[in-house]
């Protein structure tokens, strides 16, 4: 990919655009014509359902026509609103193949519901066009959002690997610089697998923070909608938009997201960060290893106090089997008449569900899973953890090609969700961010900050301040 000038406006992020937009400097049709011409340069040609070697291929559908009237109705409000107008006014961003738009495709990357049309609005869409974004396109999904690695889309950062998944689109076109923020789900990892492996920032709000009405489910009680974005500032300032409904008071949650790093030397002072061993069971890679330790040095540089400790029990592998394939059914049932239209994996992935579904099964393991999250809920408290730090995911992108290969389930025992999955079950909030690229490897490495449920203005603010003081965010075009 070539590489741009430093003033090309695709290059910005969502603040620095916000703030050019209100000053004038910038006007939205700009911005989006800059970006527009990022996404011709980088994604490969045009999108396609399988990807070609070598394409980025992020997105299933771009919207060049809709995105101009609203870049140009965009730049109608700022003139009137000025700094007023919502700071996602005028930006372009790329919204997951989940999330439905009325009068457009919705096909969750699979040509099981190939040539379906929108009938209405999601929640997300709706609040994020009332808060005056642009949407620039539909971006690749794991197909259903079933798994972890979105084949069809490449890494920006070695095109041969994964750029994880299952929102692997919204993630490369974030680190390919083609957008400057974007909108996935997490059901078991997906917006923080892909932005570990993609070297982007995403946040997985308490569970329920953000509505998830026209969204396609995967597992309705795990399933949490999310920003991304490649500053954590940047990814706060969208979730105050996905969790607002216009003309609504945000509530106190919201309304505390911090949107910049706070000042001195030592701006984590008093806060209890710990570390438990999740990352070593898991195996992880000496890379994702060093990128832990530099988070955890970087912390008590910060002033924070790290402390090792034990980590409370997670769900047993059957009971997370239990409620994960349960709750997929339901929506697969409609499609039994087309399951061969299904990606091989994801075939079998439903198969599965269907065996699996069992009410009376299913109601005892969420009955386990309320006793599991209220001992989390107990660690923090009885620790006095104000958060916990761990790896993302304890590996490097690896080669993608195959995740849609007979056999390739996703779900339990998958290395990519053994870390990040513990956390939808809870619906505990997380914010994920780069730790830096592997010294072995040359790709993306990252972390996350977990913390009790509501407590993201606190994790935000913490993770603001390592990118700030410590880690900074990822730039593919400054390796270059």
């Amino acid at each position: 990919m070539p590489a741009t000038s430093a003033t090309d406006p695709a290059d910005l992020g969502l603040l620095e655009a916000a703030a050019l937009l209100r000053s004038g400097a910038l006007s939205a049709v700009e911005l989006l014509e800059s970006c527009q011409a990022r996404i011709a340069a980088r994604n490969g040609g045009a999108p396609t359902f399988d990807g070609a070697p070598g394409a980025i291929n992020a997105w299933t559908r771009l919207y060049p026509e809709l995105a101009g009237e609203l870049a140009r109705a965009a730049d109608a409000r700022l003139a009137t609103e000025g700094d007023a107008a919502p700071l996602t006014c005028g930006i372009p961003f790329a919204l997951k193949d989940l999330f439905a738009v009325g009068g457009l495709g919705l096909t969750a990357s699979s040509r099981v519901l190939e040539g379906s049309v929108a009938a209405a609005d999601s929640a997300v869409w709706r609040r994020l066009r009332a808060h005056g974004a642009i949407l620039a396109g539909h971006t690749h999904t794991h197909e259903f959002a079933a798994g972890g690695t979105t084949d069809q889309v490449a890494n920006p950062w070695s095109p041969d690997r994964t750029a994880g998944g299952s929102s692997g689109g919204s993630a490369a076109a974030l680190a390919a610089r083609m957008v400057p923020a974007a909108v996935g789900t997490d059901t078991a990892g997906s917006l923080r697998i892909p932005a570990a492996l993609s070297g982007v920032c995403s946040i997985k709000p308490t569970y329920a923070r953000i509505p998830d009405d026209g969204c396609i489910p995967l597992s309705p009680t795990l399933d949490h909608p999310g920003p991304m974005a490649r500053s954590v500032a940047d990814a706060s300032a969208l979730l105050v938009a996905l969790a607002t409904e216009p003309g609504v008071d945000p509530g106190a949650v919201v309304a505390a997201l911090p949107l910049s790093p706070r000042g001195g030397t030592r701006p984590l002072e008093g806060l209890r960060v710990a570390v438990t061993g999740r990352p070593e069971a898991a195996d992880a890679e000496a890379d994702v290893v060093d990128g832990l330790q530099a988070a955890r040095v970087a912390a008590e540089r910060l002033g924070a106090r790290v402390v090792e400790l034990q980590a409370a029990p997670d769900l047993e592998s059957q009971d997370s089997v239990t409620i994960l394939f349960h709750e997929v059914w339901p929506y697969h049932e409609a499609h039994v008449e087309r399951r061969d239209r299904y990606r091989p994996s994801i075939r079998e992935f439903v198969a599965l569900a269907e065996e699996v579904h069992d009410p009376e099964a299913y109601e005892a393991a969420q009955g386990r899973r309320a006793e599991m999250t209220a001992r989390w809920r107990s660690w923090f408290a009885d620790h006095e953890v104000d958060l916990l730090l761990e790896a993302t995911v304890p590996l490097t992108a690896f080669a993608r090609g195959h995740g849609y290969d007979s056999g390739n389930l996703g779900g339990e025992g998958d290395p990519l969700i053994v870390l990040t999955s513990t956390w939808n079950f809870t619906g505990f909030p997380v914010v994920a961010l780069p730790a830096g690229l592997g010294s072995r490897s040359g790709l993306p490495v990252g972390v996350s900050l977990i913390g009790p449920p509501d407590s993201e203005p606190l994790l935000v603010q913490a993770a603001i301040d390592l990118q700030e003081h410590e880690l900074p965010p990822l730039d593919l075009d400054a390796r270059r």
